[in-house]
Parts: C-alpha cells; structure tokens; sequence
C-alpha cells in the first residue's frame, strides 16, 4: 500500500469517528430490529471495502492442514501457528502419517503453541479418526467434524468455509467482541450468537462476513483498548468512544502484524479456494 493510501485511509477514518460522536450524543431513541439490521448490514458492505481480501490467517495447502492448524490455534496467535506447521506438515503430511506419530516427538514440535500435550492428543486423535471413520479424508460435513477429538462448530466452520466452500459463521473470541459491541446480539452462548447473526445475513455472506469482522478485531476494535478515532465504521457502531477517539493516538493502536492494512488487497494464502485478488484500485 501506497503512504498516500494509507493516509487517505486514516483521514476517512478520522473524519467518519467524528460523525460517530455526533450520531452517538443524538441517538436516544432505542434501535428499531429493522434498523438494527440495516445497520449491520451496511457495516458489512463497508468492512468489505475496508478489507477487500479478508481470509484466514492460518497458512494451509488442504483441509488436513487447516484442520490441524485451526486446533493448534487456540490459546495463541495464528502468526505463532505459522511459524510452528511447517515443520509438523513436512514431518506429517498426512493423517495416516500423524496418526502413527510418537506423541512425545508431537508434543516438541507444537510445543511453541502453547498447551501442547492436550494439543497433541487432539491433533492425533482427530488424524487417527480420519484414517480410521472417513478413509483418510478430512470430512466436508458439520456434523462428521464435531466428532473429531478437539473440533468445535468454530473450528469446524472454519474448515468448511475455507476448505470446502461451505458458508458457516466462525464465532471465536474477535466475532463475540465485536457483535456484542456494534448491538447485533446481546447473546453471550457462542451457539446463541451464531443463531442470532445467521437471522441478519444471508448464508452467502457467512464465511466473509466472519474474516471481515475477526481482521476488523484483531487491527482495530481490540478487546482492551480499541482505536475509536481511526475506525472505518465508527459512524455506524454504538460503542464508539469505549476506545481512544483521538485520530492520531487512535493510529499509534492499530495492529498489522499479520501484514493486512485497512484498505490493503491481500494475497489470498495457499490452499484458499477463493478468486484471486484482483490489483489495487482494479474494479471489484
């Protein structure tokens, strides 16, 4: 990305924050369900300009490896499990192959993810399941990979929408945040909030609208300390403030480190079934 367009992208940012400040002072009236989900809707198509190529930042080259490596997830950062599967996948391609591991030899090579012998239980379990109930493929139904040792409806949606074409909502720790703050849903149950957010959007959607969102969390809307004054949607969500709303302190709170800037078209991964992106300022 161009330093132009990264300033045209913080100027918008500033400039639609302090909209939000005006909106939030004038806005007594409790929300309607129908503007409630146009409202969400158009944070949507608006995250979709922001972040054109939103995907998961999990690196894999087929449904075995981003089973494994959405499992490896947990508790820690996807740049962390980047920098770990290359080893293992080179080790144990296949499930065969991982089921038949040593676990001790599993647990070093995880190791750096974080609790890794309940990992490595998890990871072989679910390989030895594959091999054993499924013929060595990893299974393109929910309700076949819930099954698996270690896989949730997260991590199963996250397999079937990038792996299989699937849609499905990945409500992990980024989405729950972020619905609850922009008053989706006042659900705290993941299954609830994936219910409730399933009624706004069509299915089509499902799968993007979970990369945008969880890009949105993990660069701007943080958890502690979110950067009110440099977001895109700042106009458009009810807990505007909450953060620092100063644009240029805002700035200083941004996060890159998995490399997609606001406004950035990035590479899709491998394995990503998905178009390519198209270059930048091409039309959609």
């Amino acid at each position: 990305m161009t330093a132009g367009r990264n300033s045209a992208v913080g100027e918008q940012a500033a400039t639609k924050s302090k909209k939000a400040a005006k909106a939030t002072k004038s806005s007594a009236k409790p929300e309607s369900r129908l503007a409630m989900v146009r409202r969400a809707r158009r944070i949507n198509r608006e995250l979709a300009e922001v972040y054109p190529y939103a995907h998961p930042e999990l690196d894999f080259e087929n449904p075995f490896q981003l089973l494994v490596a959405t499992v490896l997830s947990a508790q820690t950062t996807d740049l962390r499990v980047n920098q770990t599967t290359p080893a293992l996948f080179a080790r144990f391609p296949t499930p065969e192959e991982l089921a038949a591991a040593n676990p001790e030899e599993v647990e070093e090579l995880i190791r750096p993810t974080g609790f890794f012998r309940a990992k490595t239980k998890s990871i072989t379990g679910l390989a030895a399941a594959i091999r054993d109930d499924f013929g060595g493929e990893v299974p393109g139904r929910l309700e076949d990979l819930v099954k698996l040792p270690g896989v949730g409806r997260k991590t199963a949606f996250v397999v079937l929408g990038n792996a299989f074409g699937v849609p499905g909502l990945t409500v992990d720790t980024h989405f729950q945040r972020l619905v609850r703050r922009w008053k989706w849903t006042e659900q705290e149950d993941p299954e609830k909030i994936e219910a409730e957010i399933a009624a706004i959007f069509p299915k089509s959607e499902w799968t993007m609208l979970s990369h945008r969102v969880i890009f949105h969390g993990r660069r701007i809307c943080h958890a502690r300390k979110p950067a009110c004054g440099a977001c895109p949607i700042a106009h458009l969500c009810p807990a505007y403030g909450e953060g620092e709303t100063d644009p240029d302190k805002a700035k200083k709170l941004l996060k890159y480190e998995m490399g997609g800037m606001p406004g950035q078209r990035l590479k899709p991964p491998a394995g990503y079934p998905g178009r390519p992106a198209p270059p930048l300022g091409a039309a959609g």
